[in-house]
């Protein structure tokens, strides 16, 4: 049985994920230990419980020690299978980080997939939704996936109840090299939930304001809807790179279209071919099938996922850095 650290480097929950992830994907047990130990509040977290109790029931995975607080877990899998599933994570848990850590098991099932997932859509500390379906899916696109997202209902926090769903299909992954693009258009979408429609639209006029003055022709959607929470934010792409800005109570909507913007004209900017955030969530897909990308610089996320990928996959992850990173593995 593999065994984590799961105190090493960031020591959050990406451990837990990227770890039995590639658990099921490789067929290879493991015992993670010392889950989150530095965190304020160590060990799983709920919504680790669900992203790991759900990628369970898909694999028959035999467990122990899921449950809220728990400092380890071993986890064994068996079979993958396809079919129709729900998950429900509860609150505002984020539905991307659930299906990030699902979606290299599901590609491997024994058929498609179908999977309904209740919770949080635009959260702190996680993709958007919108990012899942613009930048990171493409992105998969080139290793070969063929998955699609659709967007039933956002959930802000604190009660999240939104939904998406997720279909994938079985496939071979395939070596991606991702080459960097001309940089073109923006694209983006301004949402907001329970708050007048004007929010929305000036969270979008002020990124948009922002890219042109930096050079970058931009177009951003708005919607407003009455959902279970009030909330708002903004997520902006172009490639394969994106960022994303939420509202928080007393903070212009200005302000929040602004950071967005401002974010990913850094990344713009760079030269480099994908984000720093897609740079870190393309790691397991890496080790798994070779290929190679650049980004403006390796996070501490990416460094946590390459060390753990590292103890299922023999294929090794190189970086090389001058101006910017690159990551590679053949």
């Amino acid at each position: 049985m593999i065994e984590i650290d799961g105190s090493y480097g960031e020591g959050g929950g990406q451990i837990v994920r990227t770890a039995v992830s590639l658990s099921a994907v490789t067929g290879k047990p493991v015992c993670i230990r010392r889950i989150r130990q530095g965190r304020p509040k160590p060990g799983l977290a709920p919504q680790h419980v669900q992203a790991i109790t759900a990628l369970a029931g898909i694999c028959s995975a035999k467990t122990s020690g899921i449950e809220p607080g728990s400092m380890q877990i071993t986890f064994a899998p068996g079979k993958i299978r396809g079919g129709s599933y729900s998950v429900e994570i509860g609150t505002a848990g984020s539905v991307t980080l659930l299906m990030q850590c699902l979606l290299p098991a599901l590609l491997k099932a024994d058929g498609p997939i179908v999977m309904d997932v209740h919770g949080g859509t635009d959260v702190r500390w996680s993709p958007t939704v919108d990012y899942f379906r613009h930048v990171f899916l493409p992105a998969l696109g080139c290793f070969g996936v063929k998955a699609s997202l659709d967007l039933r209902q956002r959930g802000y926090y604190p009660k999240g109840q939104g939904l998406v769903i997720l279909r994938v299909e079985p496939v071979a992954l395939q070596p991606a090299h991702l080459s960097a693009a001309p940089k073109g258009r923006v694209y983006g979408i301004s949402h907001s939930g329970n708050l007048p429609e004007h929010v929305a639209q000036r969270q979008a006029e002020s990124a948009v304001q922002l890219l042109e003055q930096a050079g970058f022709a931009a177009e951003v959607a708005t919607e407003s809807h009455r959902l279970p929470s009030m909330g708002s934010g903004i997520t902006l792409w172009s490639g394969f790179m994106g960022a994303s800005s939420l509202g928080e109570r007393g903070l212009p909507a200005e302000m929040v279209g602004r950071k967005a913007a401002e974010d990913l004209i850094t990344e713009l900017e760079s030269m480099s071919t994908v984000d720093i955030h897609l740079a870190d969530q393309l790691i397991p897909y890496l080790a798994l099938a070779g290929g190679s990308y650049t980004a403006r610089e390796a996070s501490s996320h990416a460094m946590t996922n390459i060390w753990t990928a590292g103890h299922f996959l023999e294929r090794k992850i190189s970086l090389f850095t001058e101006d910017i990173t690159k990551f590679e593995a053949h």
